[in-house]
């Protein structure tokens, strides 16, 4: 159990850097995880988790950002209609 904790504080502080990309630290956590349940691959299982959850997170963020563009256009206030003129 010290090498899962020595090996899981050591990936954290080799992903620090890449804590910055979106995603990186759940996928790390779930990956590191589940490498150590599968066979004691924590590290390789973090590092992996990594990559994989920037991947989604930038593919769900790229999803949101089309879906705003479409809503926007829609969503543009109407001109006002003029009054009917008046008759003389």
């Amino acid at each position: 159990m010290t090498l899962f904790r020595t090996a899981a504080a050591a990936t954290l502080l080799a992903c620090a850097p890449l804590a910055a990309n979106a995603g990186c630290m759940t996928g790390a956590a779930v990956g590191g995880v589940a490498g150590h349940v599968a066979g004691h691959h924590a590290v390789l299982g973090a590092a992996a988790g990594c990559a994989i959850g920037h991947h989604e997170t930038v593919k769900q963020n790229k999803k949101n950002a089309q879906a705003a563009a479409q809503q926007t256009p829609a969503q543009a206030p109407q001109p006002a209609a003029q009054p009917a003129p008046k008759p003389q």
